[in-house]
């Protein structure tokens, strides 16, 4: 999944950049970092997968497109929240309850076979929740770590 890979790309570029620039790792704030890049890189996704993406929102919710818009938004602002370290704790909670709500999301889709990008239903089926579920805690526990724990 190309946001995992983001994470990885992201942390490992953080890691290097700052022992070459900084003479030290910072693992933390190199965790925190490549965790905002893969939550702006998703968050992109809401802007250009709007119609796919709102197909995947339950019934019961109204306004749809704006909610994908709202949750992009969101992410956004996570991004820049996760590296102010007065607010990095606050913000992880925040995140997890929102990987928490998006979890709906992803298993309608999938039981749709919804092609989040398209709209259409030729997704990966119930198959992909195989690797999304595992994929969700990942992220929280991720978050959590990279929020709490101390240098």
């Amino acid at each position: 999944m190309k946001p995992l890979l983001v994470l990885f790309i992201s942390f490992c570029l953080s890691v290097l950049i700052s022992k070459l620039f900084f003479g030290k790792n910072n693992l933390f704030l190199s965790g925190r970092i490549a965790f905002a890049f893969m939550l702006l890189f998703t968050a992109l996704g809401h802007f250009i997968f709007t119609n796919g993406m709102s197909k995947m929102i339950p019934e019961f919710i109204p306004n749809k497109m704006l909610v994908v818009y709202a949750t992009g938004i969101i992410e956004i602002l996570f991004a820049i929240g996760l590296l102010i370290p007065k607010y990095q704790k606050h913000v992880a909670i925040g995140i997890v309850i929102f990987l928490l709500l998006l979890t709906s999301a992803n298993i309608k889709a999938a039981s749709n076979s919804l092609n989040y990008q398209t709209g259409d239903q030729n997704g990966n089926g119930l198959n992909y929740l195989w690797f999304r579920i595992p994929l969700q805690i990942f992220f929280i526990l991720w978050v959590l770590f990279f929020a709490y724990k101390k240098n």
